[in-house]
C-alpha cells in the first residue's frame, strides 16, 4: 500500500462539479492499493502517517503530528500510484490491485482512518475527480507499507 501525503491548508474534491469531501488544515492522502495488500498494511500506514511529524512548531521544527494538531485527512483512491513506467510509454498498472479488492481495502483504511478521532473527509472510489489541494510548505512524503 502506498500513500502520498501532501501537508494541506485546505483540501477539496468534486466530483461532477459538486463537493463530496473538504478538510481545513491537516493532509491529503493519495492512496493506492498493491495486489498483495492486507489489513496489517492499512494498520501500519495509518499509524505512520497519523504520529508523523511533519507539523511545525513555534520554531519552524517538525515535531507535530496529525494528532498532535487535530488536523483534518482526506483520503483519494489512486491506484495510478502503482504505475510502472518502465517499458514503452504507456503506463502498466499491472501491480495495482483488482477494482473490488482494491475498494475494500481502501473502505478499511478509511475506517481504520476515523478510529484516530480526526475528522476523515473521502472522494468516491473508481470515480472521476477533480483534487484541489492547497499544499503547505510545500510538503509532500511518500510512505509505503512495504517499507515499514
Amino acid at each position: 500500500m502506498r500513500a502520498v501525503i501532501q501537508r494541506v491548508l485546505e483540501s477539496h474534491v468534486k466530483v461532477d462539479g459538486e463537493v463530496v469531501g473538504s478538510i481545513g488544515k491537516g493532509l491529503n492522502i493519495l492512496l493506492g492499493v498493491k495486489k498483495g495488500d492486507t489489513y496489517e498494511d492499512i494498520q501500519k500506514l495509518v499509524k505512520k502517517i497519523a504520529n508523523l511529524r511533519i507539523f511545525e512548531d513555534e520554531r519552524g521544527k517538525f515535531q507535530h503530528s496529525l494528532l498532535d494538531i487535530g488536523g483534518e485527512v482526506l483520503i483519494i483512491s489512486q491506484f495510478t500510484l502503482y504505475a510502472n513506467v518502465k517499458k514503452g510509454r504507456r503506463p502498466s498498472f499491472e501491480e495495482a490491485e483488482e477494482p473490488t479488492r482494491a475498494k475494500e481495502l481502501y473502505e478499511l483504511f478509511v475506517e481504520e482512518f476515523k478510529k484516530t478521532g480526526l475528522k476523515v473527509e473521502t472522494g468516491i472510489f473508481g470515480a472521476m475527480m477533480e483534487v484541489y489541494i492547497k499544499n503547505w510548505g510545500p510538503v509532500t512524503v511518500i510512505v509505503d507499507s512495504e517499507a515499514l
